[in-house]
């Protein structure tokens, strides 16, 4: 399988979290969903400190989030999370740097 193809499947659980995001309107529901499909994506595969990148990208994406919000760059009508930001919104930040590093050791093999 070409780099390309495995970066894509590498990507399916970001699309599908993003699509989901205009069709369920509850935030504390999407992020159990968005939970459910890192957990599944983790079970089919993980590599190694994958679990240490997730957790880092959380906490980083809520900080930088809000600074970003903070400094109003960015407006969300959605504010679950400590009514600034959808309390979803650092889970698929979180699964989108375990993406990123995927992609980045399919291009260095």
């Amino acid at each position: 399988m070409d780099k390309v193809s495995r970066i894509f499947l590498n990507s399916i659980p970001i699309l599908i979290m993003i699509g989901l995001v205009p069709i369920i309107n509850n935030d504390y529901f999407l992020a159990l969903i968005f939970s459910l499909i890192i957990i599944i994506s983790f079970r089919i595969k993980k590599e190694s400190h994958e679990g240490l990148i997730f957790v880092s990208g959380f906490f980083l994406m809520i900080f930088f989030e809000f600074i970003f919000i903070s400094t109003q760059v960015e407006v969300f009508y959605r504010n679950s999370l400590f009514g600034i930001m959808p309390v979803w919104l650092p889970i698929l930040w979180a699964y989108g740097f375990v993406a990123i590093s995927r992609a980045v050791k399919i291009l260095d093999k």
